[in-house]
């Protein structure tokens, strides 16, 4: 968040006076503090008179004060005539409104001053000189005051104490003054940020102070220094207990010893605010460090109100910063950096969610960053938006894009709704990728994401978990020109992704799919997307094929598809497949459906269709070898058995015939012997 330390106005202040009565003296200057006046109201000039002026300015932090000594140089240019004599006897001179304890002093004289006027933009005061300024005399003056800090609003311009200064240091001297000098006195210990044109360099003087000069200036009325200085020292520690949930937290406050309204101030927003944050971005506390506020102020005139820095876990906050501040940079305790990773998305959310606490908790009138048609002209789109500088500097670029990612968080919380902001941040919290698989492969556990999301995972991180499309919003605020065709290549891949989706049914995309849309790598994707549907035709193919003969689907193809071999091995699978259902077709084809007496001798002692069943079973389970290797036994043992049956045949006749003719042969030959043998014994 921004702050600024200081305001500008500009136009100088003029010294008018008149002859004979008064020279009216003003702190000129075109640079105020903000919350200080601008100038003077002009009056007529005297004529003839100049008044040139030395203030110093020493700051007395002990006693909240600055005390003025201002050496007056009083001229009177007029020469006297025969008949008239022509001199001065008093001036009027503006001095910054507040100022008190004025005294003056003059050799010779008894000068006097009072207040004429109290003004918002200045106190007037009018200088009697004691005695008459003659024609051509010049008289010195030493007129003293002080700047007290007046207490109240810790933005007001004047503050003076041991551990902050905040004034403005005035030019004096008379219209057409050529001549002056201011020098202001810091005492040791203070670091001094300024803002003036023709100041020097500051010096050291004996003492150890701090002293800045102007040397003599050559219009003094067109001068003033605008300082802002903080002195290092012990801070006052204090420790408030917050409840959130079912924690409590404790935070430190860090205070000034001088400054103890602000740690009150804080506290309270603190102890109210945290808990109405928490309820509202719905996720628990997730600081890793103890939470430590101190207060601070800003080194420029273009610095911060509030400045957090998640690894030492401390939030600066200025001592003027205003509620929105201090509940935007609170917020800054979810929206670290490890939430989201842009810049813009981490400002944005946490000035909508310090709004909504602010609204929770009771406080009035908190507003945000406005987009004035003024930062309107200087935004740029909001992934242009650099990081913040080292020193807190800001620029009214930088203006500009605090207010635009405040109303474009605002146009995405409408559009999500409460609950489905809660949803996104959870999502992330728990490191919930985008794109995540949908059915059984969701039980089975969550992708994650390792890293906060940026602007392309918050978009889909929408789609996904509240529910809504914002890359319109995304296209008219966040995008840079080189980075709107991402937005249509998104959508066409969204697209062609949901179209596979659902074609796949409850197979499921391998993850290397959607890992590729989360980095918005769309080629890659819209590849491996072809592949793919590639895949899921072969497939198809297979489940037609396999429907057809009877055949149940092996889990293979649907494993390489969802796994890390791909799409290609399923696409392979499908081939291997197809030749096996090929196989198991054709030798259910060689089946006979009635078989003949031949083919039944043929197919005795053979089981082809058993052998063909275990070929189902193992296609079912994957063994597209045992697969083809049963079915073609199946199909030549059919194909076969006519053949074999008539070898049968023929074997088993001629070996009948065999058997017969081997018969006869023995019964002859028995015959046979016995003839003989009683042959034999005749002839004995």
């Amino acid at each position: 968040m921004t702050g600024l330390l200081t305001g500008r106005l500009t136009g100088p202040r003029r010294v008018v006076g008149s002859l004979f009565a008064a020279a009216f003296l003003v702190a000129a200057g075109a640079l105020l503090p903000a919350g200080l006046p601008g100038a003077a109201p002009p009056v007529a000039a005297a004529s003839g008179l100049t008044t040139t002026a030395d203030a110093r300015y020493v700051v007395d932090p002990a006693k909240h004060a600055v005390h003025v000594t201002v050496a007056l140089s009083a001229t009177n240019h007029l020469k006297d005539t025969k008949t008239h004599r022509y001199y001065f006897d008093r001036a009027y001179m503006a001095v910054p409104p507040g100022t008190t304890g004025f005294r003056i002093t003059s050799a010779g004289a008894k000068p006097h001053v009072t207040v004429t006027a109290r003004r918002k933009t200045y106190n007037l005061l009018r200088i009697d000189f004691g005695k008459q300024l003659a024609a051509g005399a010049t008289r010195t003056f030493s007129l003293a005051f002080d700047i007290p800090d007046p207490g109240g609003a810790p933005t007001r311009a004047t503050r003076i104490g041991t551990s902050l200064v905040t004034f403005s240091a005035w030019g004096l001297g008379s219209d057409g003054a050529t001549s002056g000098s201011v020098t202001v006195v810091f005492p040791p210990g203070f670091s001094v940020d300024v803002q003036a044109a023709g100041l020097g360099d500051p010096t050291t003087d004996a003492a150890g102070n701090t002293v800045f000069t102007t040397g003599r200036l050559a219009n003094p009325l067109t001068f003033i220094a605008s300082f802002a200085a903080d002195r290092p020292s012990a801070f006052k520690e204090s420790t408030i207990q917050v409840p959130l949930g079912a924690e409590t937290i404790p935070i430190t406050i860090r205070a000034w010893p001088d400054d103890p309204a602000w740690a009150k101030r804080v506290g309270s927003l603190l102890k109210r605010g945290l808990p109405a944050l928490a309820d509202a971005i719905g996720l628990p506390w997730t600081a890793t460090r103890p939470l430590i506020v101190q207060e601070a102020v800003s080194r420029n005139a273009e610095g911060f109100a509030g400045r957090y820095d998640p690894p030492a876990g401390t939030i600066e906050i200025a001592y003027y910063a205003d509620t929105f501040v201090v509940l935007h940079e609170a917020a800054h305790a979810w929206f670290d950096g490890r939430l989201l990773a842009d810049r813009w998305a981490s400002e944005g959310f946490s000035s909508w969610y310090a709004l909504q606490a602010a609204k929770a908790i009771g406080e009035k009138k908190v507003v945000g960053d406005t987009l004035t048609p003024a930062l309107e002209k200087l935004r740029v789109p909001l992934n242009a938006w650099g990081p913040p500088s080292l020193d807190g500097t800001t620029t009214p670029v930088d203006d500009a894009e605090f207010a635009t990612a405040l109303q474009l968080a605002e146009m995405t919380a409408d559009r999500a709704g409460a609950d489905g902001l809660k949803a996104v941040w959870r999502a992330i919290l728990d490191r919930r990728a985008g794109y995540q698989p949908a059915g059984s492969a969701a039980v089975a556990g969550v992708e994650q994401s390792d890293a906060a999301p940026d602007w392309r995972g918050l978009l889909d991180l929408f789609a996904d978990r509240a529910g809504v499309d914002v890359s319109d919003l995304w296209l008219n605020w966040v995008v840079r020109p080189s980075e709107v065709g991402l937005l249509g290549e998104r959508v066409a891949a969204r697209t062609k992704y949901d179209a596979v989706v659902t074609r796949a049914a409850d197979w499921q995309l391998p993850r290397v799919v959607r890992d590729a849309l989360r980095v918005w790598q769309y080629e890659q994707a819209g590849e491996l997307l072809d592949s793919a549907s590639r895949a899921l035709d072969d497939r198809d193919a297979v489940g037609t094929a396999a429907t057809s003969v009877g055949l149940t689907l092996p889990p293979t193809m649907r494993n390489d598809f969802e796994g890390p071999r791909g799409f290609a091995a399923a696409s392979a699978e499908a081939d291997a497949e197809l030749g096996a259902i090929a196989a198991y077709r054709e030798a259910a084809a060689a089946r006979p459906l009635a078989p003949n007496l031949v083919q039944t001798i043929g197919l005795w002692n053979a089981d082809p269709s058993g052998v063909l069943a275990s070929a189902a079973s193992a296609f079912t389970a994957g063994d597209l070898r045992a697969t083809v290797e049963g079915s073609s036994f199946a199909e030549a043992t059919w194909t076969s058995a006519a053949e074999v049956g008539r070898n049968r045949i023929l074997a088993v006749t001629a070996t009948l015939g065999a058997l017969l003719l081997g018969s006869f042969l023995m019964v002859r030959w028995y015959r046979d012997r016995g003839v003989r043998r009683r042959a034999l014994l005749a002839d004995g």
